[in-house]
């Protein structure tokens, strides 16, 4: 077995992986000063936006839960693989060959195990694809082409043909260096009495891949009668790859249409898909298999993000010129029973979005790519343009199944519409829908507000207003950079002990509802702020002055361990460094306990004016996007003085405490010669208070 990554190769990878195109992939990043990005962080679920990424720096930070590193951290954490696996990924993606140590030496890379199944499905993608204009797949064919797709639109969207046969596909990935176990292992193939056999046969397939256009697997329609499975449709089983309840098919060709445009809609098929996209609606995706659900939500969220003015959050659909609406999550559903079944799962997901969330029915319950075939592209433009909200569209439904023109009837809506509106967890919200459904029953509204507030303490929901001024916090509990401490998850049904997200977040709570220590004044501040330059500007510390220091020059516990720590790595770093690796060794030497301080002050906001590094990367200038690849910036003069500044004011108090502790023991001593000792120290340590002065102000301090 292959020993470990050889240091010079993990170094190459960290060179090339972009830690923006990366985390970019699946949060939307919006620029927050001095090259840093924030978003809706990916590990836990918020609502305010906690996760700060620095691509200058090549480090990540979620102020809400605590998790933090650099590229290679957030794979792993993404993935949940282990470092070597979330090494050899990225190694795949930007294709550098790795080597590994053992005692044999060097061996080739041969590629991780995601990997292998990542390229046995997009082997069976070219397969699938290569069959569809073959003489078997007359049938897929003509499904396709009675919905009005084209040869152009199938080969777009990845259209394939699974043929009829036992091991087609088996045989054709065999032939290819791919191994039983790793065609079992994507879920492309299944083990029978008579060995390893096609999973997909006999069916017209689309891909489905994540944001970045890999290949985790596969959707697939019936074609024939004697067809052994039942199922209309099938998916790729849950693999290491592909979970069902985490993609969504589109999501490679939509997402850059969402971020942009705020807004995604949600079909309920392949061929919907495939309609919305052809008919000018390219912010379409789909799910695979299952209802849309709470993770699903995750993913839209993080792309879509939220609407916000200063600290008002606006939930609600906003004007925004050259569109309908802004930030808005559109679901189409059929008509009948069924997709009012799905429109009132979707109505008790509609707390997890910031953002309006709306329905699309077509008049006669066409599906989208009914609609296109009998009315063309406009209609379903239009189909999405009036949309209605979701919740007038779940209580209308509930109220129009009663004749309310009698008085039994009104009453049967009420006691049908107050459970929904009840649901609804923003009280001006809440209060509003009342007071509509009141009036188009033709009842009190006091009737109707005594049932939903009966209904709402019976399903225990959880109040929240969605309008009101959303604090954030920092470490130390005070008004700051950063999302709650608890992330929002303090009335999650989770395991914190299971969950590293909500352990920290529990322990990070822990520490800011204690009452008996705060540190918040000048002296912790300037150390702080010390750490923070020294991690994300090591080249604006002058280093003489820098020799002058030791871990008691700093008074707070953490900054002490931090500067040894520090100094465990080296000190100061050489120039010719790398931005990455000096956060990578920087955390390696302070271990896992100083590791999140490290990465929280490395996106920490100082006071200084962006680099031209930093607007390049904010810019997304070619060339120098992976900013964390190139040796460490020289530092601006504003960032030098700045840097000088603090490092006066750290030695200063060094000063200040030595003078304080000799005059403390002057006191206790008699007339002497050590007391005369005692005193020409006090004077030397004040004279060289006032030359540091001298030397950082100049003639502006006297």
């Amino acid at each position: 077995m292959a020993g470990m990554i050889a240091k010079e190769d993990v170094e190459k990878v960290r060179a090339a992986a972009d830690l923006y195109d990366i985390v970019s992939a699946s949060v939307t990043l919006k620029p927050s000063g001095t090259g840093t990005f924030v978003g809706l962080c990916p590990f836990h679920d918020e609502k305010t936006p906690s996760f700060s990424v620095r691509p200058a720096l090549g480090v990540w930070h979620c102020f809400g839960c605590g998790l933090g590193g650099d590229v290679f951290g957030y794979v792993e954490q993404q993935e949940n693989i282990d470092f070597r696996e979330a090494v050899e990924l990225l190694a795949d993606r930007y294709h550098i060959e790795l080597h590994y140590d053992n005692a044999t030496g060097k061996v080739e890379h041969s590629g991780s195990k995601r990997a292998r199944l990542i390229e046995a499905n997009e082997e069976a993608q070219r397969f699938f694809t290569s069959q569809i204009m073959a003489k078997e797949a007359l049938a897929a064919r003509k499904l396709l082409g009675g919905r009005n797709f084209t040869r152009a639109d199938c080969e777009r969207f990845g259209c394939g043909y699974a043929p009829q046969g036992w091991d087609n596909l088996v045989r054709y990935l065999a032939s290819k260096g791919f191994t039983q176990q790793e065609m079992l292992d994507a879920g492309l193939a299944r083990r029978g009495a008579r060995g390893v056999y096609d999973y997909f046969r006999g069916r017209v397939t689309w891909p489905i891949r994540d944001s970045t256009g890999r290949t985790l697997g596969f959707g697939a329609r019936k074609l024939y009668d004697d067809d052994q499975i039942a199922a209309k449709y099938i998916n790729t089983p849950d693999t290491q790859l592909y979970r069902k309840t985490q993609v969504l098919y589109g999501i490679d060709l939509a997402k850059s249409a969402i971020v942009k445009k705020r807004q995604v809609v949600i079909v309920e098929g392949y061929t919907d898909v495939m309609a919305m996209h052809l008919a000018g609606i390219d912010t379409a995706v789909a799910t695979c298999g299952t209802a849309f659900g709470a993770e699903h939500a995750k993913i839209v969220r993080r792309l879509v993000a939220d609407d916000s003015l200063g600290a008002v959050q606006l939930v609600g659909p906003l004007n925004v010129p050259g569109q309908p609406l802004s930030s808005r999550i559109v679901f189409t559903f059929d008509g009948d029973a069924a997709g009012q079944k799905a429109a009132l799962h979707a109505f008790g997901l509609d707390a997890t979005f910031l953002s309006q969330t709306f329905v699309a029915v077509a008049d006669d319950n066409l599906d989208p790519c009914d609609l296109r075939i009998n009315r063309g592209d406009q209609a379903v433009r239009s189909l999405i343009e009036h949309a209605r909200p979701l919740y007038d569209f779940v209580i209308d439904a509930a109220i129009g199944r009663f004749d309310t023109a009698y008085t039994t009837g009104q009453m049967g809506a009420v006691k049908a519409v107050a459970p929904l509106i009840a649901q609804i967890r923003d009280r001006s919200q809440r209060d509003l829908y009342a007071r509509k459904a009141t009036r188009r029953i033709g009842v009190d509204l006091d009737i109707m507000q005594r049932e939903v507030r009966a209904a709402h303490s019976q399903l225990h929901v959880r109040d929240e207003d969605a309008y009101a001024q959303r604090r954030r916090f920092n470490a130390g509990g005070e008004p700051g950079m950063g999302a709650g401490p608890a992330g929002g998850m303090r009335g999650e049904n989770a395991n914190p002990y299971e969950n590293p997200a909500l352990r920290r977040a529990l322990e990070r709570r822990d520490a800011t509802e204690q009452s008996y220590f705060r540190i918040d004044d000048a002296v912790f501040i300037c150390e702080q702020q010390f750490m923070a330059t020294l991690i994300q500007i090591p080249r604006a510390i002058d280093r003489t002055m820098f020799a002058r220091l030791d871990a008691d020059s700093f008074t707070a516990p953490v900054f002490r361990a931090l500067f040894q720590a520090i100094e465990a790595a080296g000190g100061l770093p050489p120039e010719t460094t790398a931005q990455g690796l000096w956060l990578h060794n920087l955390n390696k030497a302070g271990g896992m306990v100083l590791a999140p301080v490290i990465n929280e002050l490395a996106v920490l906001p100082l006071p200084l004016p962006p680099s031209e590094q930093d607007r390049a990367v904010a810019g997304g200038t070619q060339g120098v996007q992976n900013a964390a690849a190139v040796q460490l910036r020289p530092a601006s003069p504003a960032e030098t003085q700045y840097a000088a500044e603090l490092l006066a004011r750290l030695l200063d108090m060094g000063y200040m405490r030595r003078i304080a502790a000799a005059k403390r023991r002057m006191v206790s001593l008699p007339d002497g010669t050590e007391k005369l000792t005692l005193l020409g120290d006090i004077t030397k340590l004040e004279a060289a208070r006032k030359d540091l002065q001298a030397q950082i102000y100049g003639n502006t301090v006297g």
